[in-house]
């Protein structure tokens, strides 16, 4: 290790190999200290450094902006963790194009804010987006609250460029939408979790950026009300419906709970809350548009109340209490969870596990909100012990029911370490097989990332 460390020093001088206190002052040494921190500040630099942990049979883990929920992240006192973080470039934003090119290690909330300035609009947006960062969000095919309409992190990735665990870079940064031209490599990497290569830099594709936003808040007194609320809101709104968002009453209550935190825009005594937001090009037929499909839904009885926002203001104050997830800290410990469930399986999925979790545990809690847009929920179980054996037996009742609901273990954050076990429920051991296929075909030594997803 330590002729290594010597090889790294020198290829990437003292701010680019972090030792001793200043390694233990990094927040990547939060949880457990690595043996090391590299820091390289370019492509070629990074790839210079693997080529050396390659040789020396040096387990490496790819670190972002460490918000990810599955211990990914994590590495042990034998692993040398690597961070882009001195690789935060804009090397080009092409308006014409509606592309942006940047180096993995910027912040989410950079690249956001980039192409506003440009009227513009990058739609991936999650609450950790001052933290994330763009190699984090396409390690993880992040999601977040906009996935109804603009897709996954791949949806937004028209090219990339990535170090293999021996050094060779990859590099596909392809900044046209249509490319048919073999194997689209760029996909081994977006979702693979640093577990393949370390994605470098990015082209982005960027989206016109909204004339109008619309935001309300509605009370539904029923699941079913909900999945017909979707497909009218989606079908009144013309396409332009770029979130939709459910809490259900045990969050919402949490959150506003003596409102302290959020001023209640509604009664919390309905079963749902939902975020609808929709974005156009026309602020008044928007709001026109927008208005006549709330009347609608009033009339059909599919809502029960609703609030719309009348300035940015009420639209910042009904996001913020979806997005304070903070709040939950309180019911600490808990374990939490980010699933997938077909529509027609979740209203019994979600009664099927509350009333396991009861049955184990009386004084449980189970809170649940998400993206119910598209198919996934969060949930947060608070049994009231912080116990090995009591999260494996929440993992057995959460997971299992699954099975027979074809529903997906991770529905956004990925597989990490925390559900690497639970892995066969929602593929295939052909599946599996053909994932270590891939891995030992790219990384033969499993230096990258090891023990993480398989």
């Amino acid at each position: 290790m330590n002729k290594l460390l010597d090889q790294l020093n020198q290829l990437l001088g003292d701010n680019g190999l972090l030792l001793g206190q200043s390694l233990r002052d990094h927040p990547a040494s939060a949880l457990i200290q690595p043996a090391a921190l590299i820091r390289p500040n370019s492509t070629e630099q990074l790839s210079a450094a693997l080529r050396l942990c390659y040789d020396a049979d040096q387990a490496v883990v790819p670190q972002g902006g460490r918000t990810g929920m599955v211990s990914g992240q994590l590495a042990n006192a034998q692993e040398i963790v690597v961070s882009l973080e001195r690789m935060t470039k804009i090397e080009q934003l092409d308006t014409s194009a509606r592309t942006m090119t940047v180096e993995a290690g910027i912040a989410l909330q950079t690249v956001q804010e980039a192409a506003e300035q440009s009227d513009l609009m990058f739609p991936l947006d999650l609450g950790a987006r001052g933290s994330a960062t763009i190699g984090g969000n396409i390690a993880t095919n992040a999601g977040g609250n906009r996935v109804v309409r603009f897709g996954m992190t791949r949806e937004m990735v028209l090219g990339l460029e990535a170090v293999l665990a021996d050094g060779t870079i990859i590099s596909s940064m392809s900044s046209v939408l249509k490319n048919n031209t073999g194997y689209d490599l760029k996909q081994l990497f977006i979702g693979s979790e640093g577990t393949l290569g370390i994605v470098t830099r990015a082209v982005l594709r960027l989206r016109p950026k909204p004339r109008s936003q619309n935001t309300a808040l509605l009370a539904a007194s029923s699941f079913p009300q909900l999945i017909a609320l979707l497909g009218e809101a989606d079908a009144a709104l013309g396409g332009s419906m770029s979130s939709f968002e459910v809490m259900w009453n045990n969050f919402y209550q949490h959150v506003t709970d003596g409102g302290d935190r959020h001023r209640q825009p509604l009664a919390d005594h309905y079963p749902y809350y939902v975020i609808v937001e929709s974005m156009g090009a026309d602020q008044t037929t928007d709001n026109i548009r927008f208005n006549r499909c709330m009347e609608s839904l009033l009339e059909s009885e599919l809502i029960e109340d609703a609030v719309i926002a009348q300035s940015q203001k009420e639209r910042e104050s009904i996001w913020e209490i979806r997005d304070d997830v903070e709040s939950l800290l309180s019911l600490y410990p808990f374990s939490t969870y980010d699933i997938s469930v077909p529509l027609a399986f979740m209203e019994d999925y979600v009664d099927d596990i509350q009333a396991k979790l009861t049955q184990k545990w009386p004084q449980s809690r189970c809170i649940v909100f998400g993206h119910l847009g598209d198919g996934n929920i969060h949930l947060i179980v608070a049994m009231g012990s912080d116990s090995s054996d009591a999260h494996h037996q929440v993992d057995t009742i959460i997971y299992n029911a699954l099975r027979h609901r074809n529903g997906i273990i991770s529905a956004e954050h990925g597989i990490g370490l925390e559900k690497k076990a639970h892995l066969n429920v929602s593929r295939s051991s052909a599946e599996i097989s053909l994932m270590r296929t891939l891995k030992q075909a790219l990384d033969p030594k499993n230096i990258l990332n090891p023990q993480k997803v398989i």
